[in-house]
């Protein structure tokens, strides 16, 4: 989100964006199923996403079948400056980022890194999103399993082959803690549907990961 935001508990001011933001021209990239994925696992798994502002990651996934929990956060950076306030200045190494805990049984790693590159934000844009624009808003996958790491590898090398985008895929795997945002910005988009940036950005994002893809969309 613009960093405007910041100001009263990120409830603020960005009212001038509303009327510059994707509208209805947001839609998914059709992109190829992955040929290799994570076994399934009895037991719920995790994936760390970082895309640009965690409010709308974090709502395309809460609507992804399969997915138990999405957290907002900051990952990559250390505990002691992951808040809102010093992520802001764009010098303590984090991305914002979201945790997704899942059901391996109903949906894939591989799956939602699918949805991740085909909606959930533009993974050839450099250190931005949209109109957010800082490192803290970088396009980068935090593996939670050396398994994880192999199956994102290769995906990123099929999108690359297949020349799925206009652009250089930017997407970076790195290491890093994650650690959970602000309470005021968990479930930001279902808690603030008219707030001017989930209207400009958020809500086509997550129209057109429900029509990008019907049988996910919960």
């Amino acid at each position: 989100m613009i960093r405007a935001v910041a100001a009263a508990a990120g409830l603020t001011g960005i009212a001038a964006m509303a009327t510059t933001g994707p509208a209805d021209a947001e839609r998914a990239v059709s992109l190829p199923v992955a040929r290799v994925d994570v076994p399934a696992t009895a037991t719920p798994q995790t994936a760390v996403l970082a895309g640009g502002c965690f409010w709308g990651m974090e709502a395309v996934f809460q609507r992804v079948k399969g997915v138990r929990s999405v957290t907002a956060g900051y990952a990559g950076g250390s505990a002691a400056t992951a808040n809102y306030p010093a992520v802001s200045s764009e010098r303590t190494g984090h991305a914002e980022a979201i945790r997704i805990t899942y059901d391996p049984a109903r949906v894939s790693y591989a799956t939602l890194l699918r949805v991740y590159f085909a909606i959930a934000h533009d993974p050839t844009q450099v250190d931005r999103q949209g109109p957010d624009s800082g490192p803290s808003y970088r396009s980068a996958i935090f593996p939670q399993t050396p398994q994880q790491a192999s199956v994102a590898r290769a995906y990123v090398a099929q999108l690359t082959a297949a020349r799925s985008f206009p652009r250089p895929i930017a997407t970076r795997l790195e290491q890093g803690r994650f650690y959970p945002a602000e309470a005021y910005h968990q479930d930001f988009f279902d808690r603030n549907p008219g707030h001017p940036y989930i209207v400009a950005w958020d809500k086509p994002k997550v129209a057109a990961f429900r029509a990008g893809f019907p049988t996910l969309a919960r």
